[in-house]
């Protein structure tokens, strides 16, 4: 056993013994491996829901925003301005469908409070509530701007100010060759992030809600500034939070995303073959259960044990776009493989902060959301599961605009 191999042993064995009971008896059984039951799309995502809401009413900070996370250590945490920021447009999805006013005044809520956050300047700050100093961020602007977009589309002109206050901040603060540098979050290693695509997806968003050639332009040239780091089997360098030659699935997925989009409302074929580098090179990994390692090298193999479900959730997402772009039917079973996965990681009772939340990692005691359930990966999840419901209901669906 190397040195650094003892290191790891023992931060696992540190981290088992400070944990609850409830935690330890959660990673005990996860490391039992999957439950054979699916409780399938519909339940789950109602489950999920569900959670989101709690998350929203128990968080930390009790503002109107939704927290963070459900630790077995610390409880309910303090709300997440960038995730809710992206919540907002699932919530308004899954309110339509269902007309479920609570839910729409929930999202009226979350729009609210953002916009009562927002820096002067237009930008929002990094990390949650909790966390100093309280500074304006690329990302998480990029993230809270789906929420503005998807609320001036739903509720009106009352936040189109906000929304064009948060894209004309990031246009402005964009360097030339298309890459965000200026205001990067601390909680990050420092460098270039060409999953920041998730950010041009902002801006594309609110062109769309605005009408508006600048924030469109502006979101391409951070694209194909990022479609430069691909390498040729499609795996993306500069493309993780800490770990660049072993990015999480979670950032994988965020660059996947925010090409996908750009490829949707541009149908430039060098962008569509971007996509489908990145959607082949992930299915390199994929075991046949669904299992997706949570960080990835180079050569598409695993380089951890344990699956970053939030990653997983947004893969299978794009795979089901891919699907409906391209009629490969290897994209579908990939997703529909994914997405059971997750589900059968989902507890459908129990208590408040663990029924219908989705773990950062599986098994829990991973290193991403360690003993957390994540509000993202609740939206992410309910997102997939969604578009597995959309082409239930109609598989010859056209594909997205």
């Amino acid at each position: 056993m190397t040195a650094q191999s003892v290191i790891s042993l023992g931060r696992q064995i540190v981290d088992f013994a400070r944990t609850p009971f409830s935690g330890k008896t959660e990673c005990l059984k996860d490391r039992k491996g999957l439950p054979s039951y699916d409780p399938g799309p519909s339940r789950c995502i109602d489950e999920a829901i569900n959670w989101l809401v709690r998350a929203q009413d128990y968080s930390s900070t009790g503002d109107g925003g939704v927290a963070r996370h459900y630790s077995y250590r610390k409880g309910w945490g303090p709300s997440y301005p960038e995730t809710t920021g992206y919540i907002i447009p699932t919530i308004i999805k899954y309110a339509s469908g269902h007309k479920n006013e609570d839910l729409m005044n929930r999202a009226e809520q979350m729009l609210d409070w953002l916009v009562s956050i927002q820096f002067s300047e237009g930008g929002f700050q990094a990390g949650t509530m909790n966390d100093r100093p309280a500074i304006p961020c690329t990302f998480n602007t990029g993230q809270i701007l789906l929420g503005l977009a998807a609320g001036v589309r739903t509720f009106g002109n009352r936040y189109k100010k906000p929304m064009n206050k948060a894209a004309n901040w990031l246009v402005a603060t964009q360097d030339e060759d298309g890459c965000w540098r200026k205001f990067p979050t601390p909680f990050a290693a420092p460098g270039d992030k060409t999953y920041e695509t998730h950010v041009a997806w902002g801006l594309l968003e609110a062109a769309d809600a605005d009408s508006n050639a600048t924030y469109l332009s502006s979101a391409l040239l951070n694209v194909d500034w990022a479609v430069r780091h691909q390498h040729d089997n499609g795996w993306f360098g500069k493309c993780c939070l800490e770990q660049p030659d072993s990015p999480l699935t979670h950032t994988l997925g965020y660059v996947f995303r925010g090409i996908l989009e750009a490829y949707i409302r541009t149908r430039k074929p060098d962008l569509f073959q971007v996509c489908r580098k990145l959607s082949d090179g992930l299915l390199v990994p994929l075991g046949e259960d669904g299992f997706i390692p949570g960080r990835l090298s180079a050569d598409w193999e695993g380089t951890v044990s344990w699956a970053c479900l939030t990653g997983s959730a947004q893969i299978a997402y794009c795979w089901f776009v891919m699907y409906r772009l391209t009629g490969n039917k290897t994209y579908v079973d990939a997703a529909l493989s994914v997405n059971r996965y997750i589900r059968r990681t989902q507890h459908t009772e129990g208590p408040d902060g663990t029924r219908g939340g989705i773990k950062g990692s599986f098994p829990v005691s991973g290193d991403y959301g360690k003993y957390e359930y994540l509000n993202w990966a609740a939206k992410f999840f309910i997102d997939a599961n969604i578009m597995e419901l959309e082409l239930n209901d109609d598989p010859s669906a056209s594909p997205p605009r």
